[in-house]
């Protein structure tokens, strides 16, 4: 019997697929890329005398990032580290089969990947055919079986055009920056210009500057006592916005006195269309704002719905959806909603300006799958299937109608305004958005009705800039400018975070100084990189080199010829226009351990003032530094933020960044520093955040703990070198509770393994763990009755558990459970494998049995 192999990315997409084909297939998983570019690490002992005199920097470069553009861009690939064994299996596999099916997923990383692996494997080259599908489902896998292909060497080429620009960029650039600007940064080709994008909404924001302005309602009586609450919105023609509470009182005694008089009347039909079916980009924002997940989460999640067969390929930018999908959404509009619902022609959606694939949109597999029962997926996932399956299911549906009336009521010279809208047919809506039904206030109201003052109302506001980019907003910048591509939002979103050049604070993207400080040096030395309509326009060309219009190496020739002209003039000193290096700003405070002055200081990690000191003779440094705090991490209340004093640089008047010191002093810092020396210093006694004023005590050796900076965020560590210990600053400002030391539970033994567990405690909570961590990775959450089996062993703080009960009403098993939001425990039970409806809380040292049902 005829054997074949074939080769998916995933272990999960491997067992979705095996059930579809039969005994004469072998499906086995690659587990991502399995090949790479080369990187070494340059190590002059292994060099000759001769030789090291013969290398140049640039050959010692080319050795290092396995790609020589020098010579028609020679690339050497390795195995990745790890990956040695399935290559090895599959090399095995491969010499038994007579086909072999290369089944990687169908964008140019997945035609890449399906390309590497060949070249690894080796052997027959007509052996290998490449298998294409957009939905795991036995129908799909049997259609790209009977239309299999040859790998398309264009779209690999634009993979690889892609790769070495990347690696071009931060293996040359970022040994520049560690020169010139901080140790530990780099650069890459597109997260740089994300970042750019984000560093530049900081700079509005913090230059802008607020206005105070009011805004008027005025309460009318009409007819039966009816009243009804207008906004003021003209006055003398025009528009009405009184800049204090001065000018807005005498507007309200001049409007008190007036006769209102309904001046206008118009009510008009309007039709609203249903939103396109999702493409990557969509559904990352609509995950953002209506189930609160980050970009990373909503593809992970994706990718697993997609592998187990529940959803269409995830990475698209196309609105397509085939003719017999729209045929069978149709049908099932018709049998549950009804022919209103339908429209005459199916729903067509435009592309995306930069649409690259013609891939279809995401939507469910089957239509009739409404909700999703796996143990493989969690209660996420099923929500994240719940949102793909509405948004499908009302793209094709009728739309929604609605009447929007306005009225509009003169008051001598004020003009007032009331809009109204009624919706007369859900259509779409009924589906995917649960609209209130609106009773209408102006129904009765007609031309040269009369009514009558009853009272005003007031509210103060403050303009205010732009708001700060969250990730799905960031993607959706992106997108409009024509940057990244479905397949990379998720890594550039994540990646300038780990970076530590972007932030995330309550769901907004705050540009970090280190993060402000590449992009000024980037644009002003590499202003192509950071060019938005450059990098639009390389991803135009990469989607070029795949429909085989362009040359792959004649744009990598032309990219790197322009490269090395600027990385070589950045090379040379400023006043020869290279790049500015990132100096140290002196101030005028004194370091308290050798009295030399103390500089403002940029790294990775933050901005600091370090000694002066640290300069001098390596046995006389001094290695003093002072963390400093931004003023903008303790900002709870918006509005005081909105009007606080604002300080101006005195040098070049620009805004400044202010910081705590200490609990009687803060420092304002120019925004434009290092490149601008100026600095003020402001003493008194401040409302600082408790870590500043608190002496940490080590719990485990008793020595002090000091203040630190990663980029992770602030930290106590412990004094003592063979200690190690740290407590976390939380994000209020607090500083976290002592982590619990693991406690060995040997009579507990794992159901993997011969190990036995330990209860340890993480970001959620106290957990098992199988005591042979990491060659035993089985954790699980710990059952009250085994808490109260071995209180003896709790620390006080968690010993309050082991009381819960430890069966529900129902008699199943009660597990521990923590909220991350509040920090606090509570106990839940589960029955195969679900959890139930009923709930347990801890409120005055007693256990409160609560049903989430009531």
């Amino acid at each position: 019997m005829q054997k074949s192999l074939v080769i998916v990315e995933s272990p999960t997409k491997a067992k979705t697929i095996n059930q579809y084909l039969g005994c004469k297939y072998i499906v086995k998983s690659s587990i991502g890329h399995v090949r790479d570019l080369l990187v070494r690490k340059f190590n002059k002992k292994y060099k000759t005398k001769q030789s090291i005199s013969q290398s140049s920097e640039k050959d010692d470069l080319m050795y290092q990032i396995g790609i020589n553009p020098y010579n028609n861009w020679k690339a050497e690939y390795h195995i990745l580290p790890g990956k040695e064994k399935i290559v090895s299996e599959l090399k095995n596999i491969a010499d038994t089969v007579d086909h072999i099916y290369l089944a990687t997923d169908l964008d140019r990383e997945g035609e890449a990947i399906a390309w590497h692996l060949k070249e690894v494997i080796g052997g027959d080259p007509s052996k290998f055919k490449r298998v294409v599908f957009n939905e795991i489902t036995k129908n799909a896998i049997k259609k790209a079986f009977n239309n299999v292909s040859h790998i398309n060497m264009y779209r690999v080429n634009a993979q690889q055009t892609r790769r070495f620009m990347d690696r071009i960029v931060g293996y040359m650039i970022s040994p520049l920056l560690w020169k010139k600007v901080s140790r530990g940064v780099s650069a890459g080709r597109v997260q740089s210009v994300a970042v750019r994008i984000i560093s530049e909404r900081e700079h509005v924001i913090k230059n802008f500057v607020p206005e105070e302005y009011w805004k008027l309602s005025i309460s009318l009586f009409f007819q039966e006592k009816k009243s009804i609450i207008l906004d003021v919105t003209h006055y003398q023609n025009k528009i009405f916005r009184p800049m204090n509470k001065e000018e807005l009182d005498l507007y309200i005694q001049i409007i008190k006195k007036s006769n209102f008089t309904v001046k206008h009347r118009e009510d008009k039909i309007f039709f609203k269309e249903p939103p396109a079916p999702f493409i990557t980009s969509t559904l990352q924002q609509s995950c953002s704002i209506d189930l609160g997940f980050s970009v990373k989460k909503t593809m992970f999640l994706a990718q697993k719905l997609y592998e187990e067969g529940y959803i269409t390929y995830i990475r698209t930018d196309s609105t397509y959806i085939n003719e017999n999908a729209v045929k069978t959404v149709r049908t099932y509009i018709k049998q549950h909603y009804g022919d209103r619902y339908i429209p005459i022609e199916p729903n067509t959606y435009c592309n995306i300006q930069y649409s690259q694939e013609a891939h279809e949109a995401i939507r469910p597999s089957n239509i009739k799958t409404t909700n999703i029962n796996n143990s493989n997926l969690n209660l996420d996932a099923q929500k994240l299937y719940t949102l793909i399956w509405s948004r499908f299911v009302a793209s094709q549906m009728s739309p929604m109608k609605y009447q929007s009336s306005t009225v509009v009521i003169i008051a001598n010279e004020f003009k007032l305004k009331k809009i109204e809208k009624i919706i007369v047919f859900k259509g779409w809506m009924k589906i995917l958005k649960e609209e209130k039904n609106i009773v209408s206030e102006i129904s009765s109201l007609k031309i040269g009705n009369l009514l009558f003052f009853n009272k005003a109302t007031s509210v103060q506001k403050f303009t205010k800039p732009l708001p700060r980019f969250n990730e799905a907003s960031l993607v959706r910048e992106l997108e409009k400018k024509g940057i990244g591509r479905p397949s990379t939002y998720s890594t550039i979103t994540s990646k300038i975070q780990e970076k530590g050049y972007v932030k995330i604070k309550k769901n907004q993207l705050y540009a970090e100084k280190m993060g402000e400080i590449i992009t000024i040096r980037l644009k002003k030395n590499f202003s192509n990189l950071l060019d938005y309509n450059f990098t639009a326009r390389m991803e135009k060309n990469l989607d070029k080199i795949a429909e085989n219009k362009i040359e792959w190496k004649k744009v990598l020739n032309s990219f790197f010829k322009d490269f090395s002209k600027r990385l070589e003039q950045a090379k040379k000193k400023p006043e020869e226009g290279g790049m500015e290096p990132n100096t140290i700003v002196m101030t005028s405070i004194k370091c308290p351990i050798c009295y030399k002055k103390m500089g403002i200081k940029n790294a990775i990690t933050g901005v600091f003032l370090s000694c002066s000191g640290y300069d001098a003779d390596p046995k006389k440094r001094c290695k003093k530094t002072i963390n400093l705090t931004s003023l903008n991490e303790f900002k709870n209340n918006k509005k005081q933020q909105l009007i606080e004093k604002i300080h101006r640089c005195k040098e070049c008047k620009m805004t400044m960044d202010s910081y705590f010191i200490n609990n009687e002093m803060k420092i304002h810092i120019c925004i434009n520093n290092p490149s601008c020396f100026g600095y003020t210093l402001e003493k008194g006694v401040f409302n600082s955040p408790i870590y500043l004023s608190e002496v940490i005590q080590c719990e485990k050796c008793y020595n002090d703990m000091i203040l630190k900076t990663s980029r992770f965020g602030k930290f106590f560590l412990c004094i003592k070198k063979d200690c190690k210990n740290t407590r976390k600053v939380l994000a209020n400002g607090e500083i976290s509770d002592p982590k619990l030391e693991p406690i060995p539970f040997p009579e507990l033994l794992c159901t993997t393994s011969n190990a036995s567990f330990v209860l340890r405690e993480g970001t959620s909570g106290i957990f098992f763990a199988a005591n042979t961590f990491p060659k035993s990775r089985e954790t699980r959450s710990p059952f009250v009755e085994e808490l109260a089996r071995f209180q003896n062993l709790l620390p006080e703080k968690i010993r309050y558990l082991a009381s819960a009960p430890i069966t529900d009403n129902k008699e199943n098993k009660t597990i521990v459970c923590f909220n991350r939001k509040t920090k606090q425990y509570y106990i839940g039970s589960k029955k195969e494998g679900k959890f139930t409806d009923w709930l347990a809380i801890f409120v005055d040292n007693k256990w409160l049995v609560i049903n989430k049902k009531k």
